[in-house]
């Protein structure tokens, strides 16, 4: 007994010195790219850019009972992480994201991850996004939307030590400028494109550690589901696999059907999709149909994992 508890505690001990090790060696602060940004402002530039926003941005920031993203408690992500709220995007003082960052600053927050201050956020990465796209969700929050009246914050996140480790597990993605949107008549790429910005691959590939934010398709078992989740009521489930060669998806909804489906959350029998599964209720019926018509024309290659 007594040579297992020493065991014991030099097993604690060298699994304490990793953790130790883990967060003090590991970078926390990155320089920001020196970049001048210059918006394009216009009515149809904020118009995209409210339905960029409250599609991609939405399912965190928007707190629903007050009608504002003035962001929330985020319970969807396991308890043992910590306590953690989404960033205010209201015009509220001058610490908040919007009121405080430039427009580059907000651009690189946006395309990388790394904050005005050089610390690097792991939860909005969208580093393929479209030069257009940038551009219109910064005008879209700069402008004087009713969604962005000021607002206090609803709390401050309190990251557990397992939390701050895991904050490290990914890192700031590559500053890409030149990236263009799909021809508007090419519903297959705009399909892909919709798939990639909505982060639909995050929770429906194998695992999150080995999601590739530059190449999705490259990610591993993308599209093929599988990542555990617990729904509201604490029962284990995995996200389903929504590639056309397993799912048929075209089988199981029409596009009318998937239109509901994702704009609602209702399925043809009338059940609701499972937490944590957003509802995409401000998709339009075309973002809809382009994503239905990508997932059916995809077909992926067990080589190489690239879907075509």
């Amino acid at each position: 007994m007594i040579l297992f508890n020493s065991f014991r505690l030099k097993l604690l001990a060298v699994a304490g010195a990793v953790t130790a090790f883990t967060m003090y060696s590991c970078r926390t602060h990155y320089s920001l790219p020196e970049r001048e940004y210059t918006r394009k402002n216009g009515p149809l530039t904020i118009e995209h850019g409210r339905n960029l926003v409250y599609n991609l941005c939405g399912e965190c920031h928007f707190d629903a009972a007050l009608n504002i993203l003035s962001g929330r408690k985020i319970n969807e992500l396991p308890k043992a992480l910590g306590t953690i709220y989404s960033a205010n995007l209201t015009h509220y003082g001058t610490t908040g994201i919007v009121n405080s960052y430039t427009d580059a600053q907000l651009a690189c927050l946006i395309k990388t991850g790394i904050k005005s201050d050089g610390r690097f956020i792991p939860y909005m990465i969208r580093p393929t996004l479209s030069d257009i796209d940038v551009n219109d969700i910064i005008c879209f929050l700069r402008s004087d939307d009713l969604a962005l009246s000021p607002a206090q914050m609803p709390g401050k996140t309190s990251l557990s030590l397992l939390g701050k480790i895991a904050s490290h597990t990914q890192k700031p993605q590559p500053y890409v400028t030149g990236i263009k949107n799909p021809e508007p008549d090419n519903a297959v790429e705009n399909g892909r494109y919709l798939v990639d910005i909505l982060g639909c691959y995050h929770c429906h590939s194998k695992n999150i550690l080995g999601l590739n934010y530059q190449q999705p398709e490259q990610s591993k078992g993308y599209m093929r589901g599988g990542m555990k989740f617990r729904n509201t009521e604490g029962s284990k489930i995995r996200s389903p696999w929504l590639l056309s060669d397993k799912s048929a998806l075209s089988e199981k909804y029409s596009n009318e059907q998937f239109r509901r489906v994702m704009q609602s959350g209702i399925t043809p029998h009338g059940s609701r999709l499972d937490f944590p599964m957003p509802i995409f209720k401000y998709l339009t019926d075309k973002q809809c149909d382009d994503i239905y018509t990508y997932l059916n024309a995809c077909r992926v290659r067990k080589k190489n994992n690239k879907c075509t």
